[in-house]
């Protein structure tokens, strides 16, 4: 036979978390003010370094980008809905409000010539690949047919 008193003792402690995150994921309907930095991904070609950065509902006024140094930053903020839902009524899950994302660039990028788009929540940045980094080949010289005898 199953103790009532340990389910009951369960359910008690359940309630208890239900209403720590309830509390937590929303304080009379406003949504929390946290820093969360986006997800990035990142792709090479022979001539780019390219990055992508998820920012759903970043208005494109409200980012900045900078490079300093061999950083990449990217800072913005992401506005709390208006109108969403009647107060005490709405539980966000998205993070809200002011985030800030830095990423270490590699050497031999050219910096001063990136490119920047914004579209559908995704912020696309492609940095060109230095000339003087590029891989090249060097090429073999061979000797005149006259050197290649071997003296007796």
């Amino acid at each position: 036979m199953l103790n009532t008193r340990f389910f009951d003792d369960f359910n008690a402690m359940r309630r208890d978390m239900d209403r720590i995150f309830s509390a937590l994921d929303s304080s009379e309907g406003r949504a929390l003010s946290w820093s969360a930095a986006p997800a990035v991904e990142t792709g090479w070609t022979d001539d780019y370094l390219n990055l992508r950065f998820v920012l759903p509902g970043v208005p494109e006024d409200s980012l900045d980008i900078s490079v300093q140094g061999n950083q990449l930053v990217i800072r913005g903020e992401r506005p709390t809905p208006q109108g969403f839902g009647k107060q005490g009524a709405t539980h966000y899950r998205l993070p809200y409000g002011k985030f800030e994302r830095t990423v270490d660039l590699p050497s031999g990028l050219d910096t001063d010539k990136c490119e920047a788009n914004l579209h559908h929540g995704l912020l696309d940045l492609r940095f060109p690949v230095s000339e003087a980094v590029k891989p090249r080949r060097i090429e073999i010289q061979s000797e005149p047919k006259a050197a290649k005898k071997i003296a007796a």
